[in-house]
């Protein structure tokens, strides 16, 4: 799953294009490499997003393409939040 698609579907970022920024502009991470918006996700894959002055790191857990508000949460762990 393309990694913007998955940062929308598990509401961690409400939009896809909003996404594809923060992506784009080197601000998210797989595995310790910046990562494009356009980058394939798989399971036990380790994100770091910078939001600002936060930072969030979090492994994925599980690929859905369409998940409701429930199961989103199932997607992924959070591992840390600075």
């Amino acid at each position: 799953m393309r990694l913007d698609k998955f940062l929308k579907v598990s509401r961690l970022i409400k939009r896809r294009t909003i996404a594809k920024e923060l992506a784009d502009a080197g601000r998210i991470e797989i595995n310790g490499r910046i990562a494009k918006s356009a980058s394939f996700v798989k399971v036990n894959d380790k994100l770091k997003i910078h939001y600002g002055s936060r930072i969030l790191n979090i492994v994925i857990l599980n690929l859905n393409d369409n998940a409701k508000k429930e199961q989103s949460k199932e997607m992924y762990e959070i591992l840390s939040e600075n």
